[in-house]
């Protein structure tokens, strides 16, 4: 690969690399508010089963950026960005606690007790989102590599989603059961949160194999690559 294609590959890993990372911090802070993702008020174990925290919105965004990296960049440059976005996280946490801890002055628009309840409880879900996370995406990497090597780079497809779909109800899973643990949510609400969010996830991570082969496509057509190969930074 010509020097100048390395630099626009560098350039463009970056910039996915920084959509991941902000897409995960976002969905650490904003998971407080909930929302129906479909008009109907069904219930599963006591639990509506449409009813979704908002911080989940981001979130499959970057099991589709960590696929395509694994697909274009290879194993070792999507476990950088996991890396990276774990790192993010707790650094996020740790901003998030000193500006609690500082007192508002009277003429903040924003009040100490307004600031607490928006954020008081983003530490302990940044810590329980991350075990789940951590999990999720090493999961869902080594699967997708799994299946490239046994398919030789062939049925992107399937690689993408048995990788989305095994890593998605590990997170799911992992982050509601660590979050009713921690009390942030009641235990009523586990099953059906835990239904629900799959299901979302698995809907979306079958919408997102589309862009996947499309984003796919053109790297290889940008970069020359043949069916499996990589681009090594």
């Amino acid at each position: 690969m010509k020097s100048k294609q390395q630099q626009l590959a560098a350039k463009i890993y970056l910039y996915l690399a920084a959509l991941f990372i902000t897409s995960l911090v976002v969905s650490n802070l904003i998971f407080q508010k909930f929302f129906y993702w479909y008009p109907f008020d069904g219930t599963v174990f006591g639990s509506r089963l449409f009813e979704l925290s908002v911080g989940i919105l981001p979130y499959p965004i970057t099991f589709l950026i960590t696929d395509l990296i694994s697909e274009i960049y290879g194993k070792r440059a999507a476990n950088r960005v996991v890396t990276a976005g774990i790192f993010a996280s707790f650094f996020s946490m740790g901003i998030l606690l000193v500006s609690d801890i500082v007192p508002a002055m009277e003429s903040s628009p924003i009040d100490d007790a307004t600031f607490t309840k928006v954020f008081s409880l983003s530490p302990l879900a940044v810590l329980a989102s991350m075990i789940a996370y951590l999990l999720a995406q090493f999961v869902d990497i080594r699967i997708y590599h799994f299946w490239k090597k046994l398919t030789k780079g062939k049925m992107l497809w399937l690689r993408n989603n048995f990788s989305t779909f095994a890593s998605q109800f590990l997170d799911t899973f992992s982050v509601i059961l660590l979050l009713s643990i921690f009390g942030i949510l009641p235990w009523d609400l586990f099953y059906g949160l835990v239904l629900s969010g799959f299901i979302f996830k698995v809907l979306v991570a079958a919408l997102d194999t589309p862009l996947l082969y499309l984003f796919v496509w053109m790297f290889r057509k940008k970069f020359g690559l043949a069916v499996g190969e990589e681009i090594k930074l």
